[in-house]
């Protein structure tokens, strides 16, 4: 079994029965022996039940270190419609026909999915059809509870922040000192480890003994002046929940009055998320967490998790989520998941480090798939920008998934006529692939574009389609049909995709340089992959950009705006040129290295629908299968 890749599916049945009856009736391996058919060892594999485990990404690369990488796949797509375009379920699907039938070792890399969408209106995000993860209740729910463990640090971190402004507020320097350094059995003060990086911050010598320190240092020790309108840190859940976008804390009487009007944001948009997608080992992720700007003093100075002396603590609660979680597909093709971060909020992309480990098990010859969320202008840019920069990773070919119907509805068909075949309103709808494609070479990285085939598509469209998107550029562009068909349906893209990658070698570059100035960076993505005629900044955003110019680090970008255009305005379908970018607000997230600058009214919270998917949710009690998920 050494050589084993994948399993064909045994029986597919039309018309496609629903995602979860697919997961609950097809057999999946023990996983692991997925684990030690692609060379996981015993000791790098944490056993979660029979059907997922958590991998020591530690382990594997030092084993590996010597050996060559496989094809680094992107799987992203067209901007999404109401319709869905199906990138999870196509990288999936190529996945299982690149493993069961082509016989080549494959990975697919994704997010963990949120909570939030599974309960409200958009579902899971375990594929779809015959592509596939399984089990898929596993999946969408908790899987091994890394969002649970970050939401438990992100809120550490909140409680900690409030609390320290909290006891700053009313007592002496010497009253905080006294807490923070009490004497011990032998009448003698200590510094922790944490309280160290505080005094070499500062500049103070002493490190031994607490009671040296001058009064002038004790009170810089002890007092972090932290303004209270500034601080940044939100505390999160992982569940949608609209009555939860603006609160005030600190009503109880305990608090002494010291109230403070704040928000909640889903567990996905806290900066741990996005530290810990772009992380690449567990040493990077505690220094990424120390760095994190939690406020800034009076004086106008970042204040962060290391300062408030948190961090640690939060690393300790983290610490197993920097570890992916190995499942399979339905066609019994190996799927690393890890971290999961929003792309319209945050970077969009599953972690480094799966990719990482994924790339030294299936060798020179196999294939990584990572899907980036939404369009590529949000997740592929950001994949590259970001992603790409921190890891020093190189893609060999980007997939980009479109739908006719999809390309119709862009073009200006309603959305109760885009089954019908309208070749007219598909080249109208075009132009917003064309752009996808030209911004997706601009990386220097060749490009085929996967048409997620429908029964109501006419061969007219597909041919159509086809030639379009070959004179735009696309090295290729073949239909599949692998929700239908599973991987079977995917043979003819995977083809494709073997075919540049052996063919045309990427010259990758990046979209700017990190050490242009905030606005030049802003500028450059908005010209050349939103296709905007300019930028404007509010007042705020001004003032915003003119501190954080000050500071010595350099940020990369990442734009927090609608997934549902090129621009800011979900209406402007197709490719629009003709606008101007607003830029709100620019929050800063230091530990992950990020500048986001806010275009729109974007919520990091989102709210439940009238009718939510938790309606159809329930539980067989005899059998104890669930029910419901889509």
């Amino acid at each position: 079994m050494s050589q084993y890749t994948g399993k064909k599916l045994s029986k597919i049945v039309k018309p496609t029965p629903s995602d979860i009856e697919i997961s609950q009736h097809c057999q999946p391996e023990l996983i692991k022996n997925i684990a030690s058919w692609y060379g996981i060892n015993d000791e790098e594999l944490e056993l979660y039940g029979n059907y997922k485990a958590k991998i020591d990404g530690k382990k594997i690369l030092s084993r590996l270190q010597d050996e060559k990488q496989g094809n680094y796949v992107l799987i992203t797509g067209i901007n999404p419609t109401p319709l869905g375009e199906g990138k999870s379920t196509t990288c999936l699907g190529i996945s299982q026909a690149l493993g069961a039938h082509l016989g080549k070792k494959t990975f697919s890399c994704l997010r963990q999915p949120s909570q939030g969408p599974i309960f409200g209106i958009k579902g899971g995000a375990a594929g779809g059809g015959y592509s596939l993860i399984t089990p898929m209740e596993e999946f969408n729910l908790h899987m091994t509870g890394d969002i649970h463990a970050l939401s438990a640090a992100n809120n550490l971190l909140a409680a900690a922040i409030d609390t320290r402004v909290f006891h700053e507020s009313y007592q002496t320097n010497e009253q905080l000192f006294d807490y923070l350094c009490p004497k011990g059995k032998d009448g003698k003060r200590h510094f922790s480890p944490i309280m160290k990086n505080r005094l070499r911050k500062l500049g103070i010598q002493e490190l031994e003994d607490p009671d040296k320190l001058t009064n002038e240092e004790k009170e810089r020790f002890v007092r972090l002046k932290i303004d209270p309108s500034t601080i940044k840190i939100n505390r999160v859940v992982d569940i949608n929940d609209r009555y939860l976008r603006k609160i005030t804390i600190g009503q109880s009487p305990t608090e002494k009055g010291r109230t403070r009007e704040t928000q909640f944001d889903i567990a996905v948009a806290s900066e741990c998320m996005a530290i810990l997608a772009l992380s690449n080992d567990l040493r990077d992720m505690r220094e990424r967490i120390g760095k994190i700007t939690v406020a800034f003093d009076t004086d106008g100075n970042p204040v962060t998790a290391e300062d408030i002396g948190v961090s640690g603590a939060m690393t300790v609660l983290m610490k197993d989520t920097i570890k992916p979680t190995l499942m399979q597909t339905v066609e019994g093709t190996p799927v690393m998941v890890h971290a999961g971060p929003f792309a319209n909020i945050a970077s969009g992309n599953n972690g480094i480090v799966a990719d990482k480990i994924a790339l030294k098990l299936v060798g020179e010859e196999g294939f990584v798939l990572t899907e980036a969320g939404f369009g590529s202008d949000i997740g592929g840019e950001k994949f590259m920008d970001i992603k790409c920069r921190v890891s020093g990773l190189t893609p060999s070919c980007t997939v980009i998934v479109a739908s006719i119907r999809a390309l119709k509805f862009h073009g200006g068909c309603p959305l109760s006529d885009v089954t019908k075949p309208n070749v007219e309103l598909l080249q109208k709808g075009f132009p917003n692939l064309a752009r996808h494609i030209s911004n997706m070479k601009k990386f220097g990285v060749p490009v085929v574009v996967c048409v997620n085939q429908f029964t109501n598509d006419s061969e007219e469209e597909i041919e159509c389609l086809v030639k379009l998107a070959k004179e735009a550029g696309a090295d290729d562009c073949v239909p599949s049909r692998h929700h239908a068909e599973g991987g079977l349906g995917a043979v003819q893209i995977a083809e494709a995709i073997v075919k540049v990658c052996n063919e045309k070698k990427p010259n990758f570059r990046l979209l700017y340089d990190i050490n242009l100035s905030i606005k030049e960076k802003i500028e450059t993505i908005a010209r050349e992959i939103y296709g905007a005629k300019g930028v404007e900044y509010s007042e705020k955003a001004e003032k915003e950009i003119e501190k954080l110019e000050k500071l010595p680090e350099k940020y990369t970008i990442c734009f927090a705006k609608t997934q549902y255009s090129f621009s800011h305005d979900e209406k402007l379908k197709g490719a629009p040129t003709d606008f101007v970018l607003p830029i709100k607000d620019i929050r800063l997230y230091s530990g992950a290295g990020l500048l986001v600058p806010l275009c729109g009214e974007i919520s990091t919270m989102p709210g439940l629908p009238t009718r939510p998917a938790y309606y159809d949710i329930d539980i067989d009690l005899d059998t104890n299968e669930v029910k419901g998920l889509f």
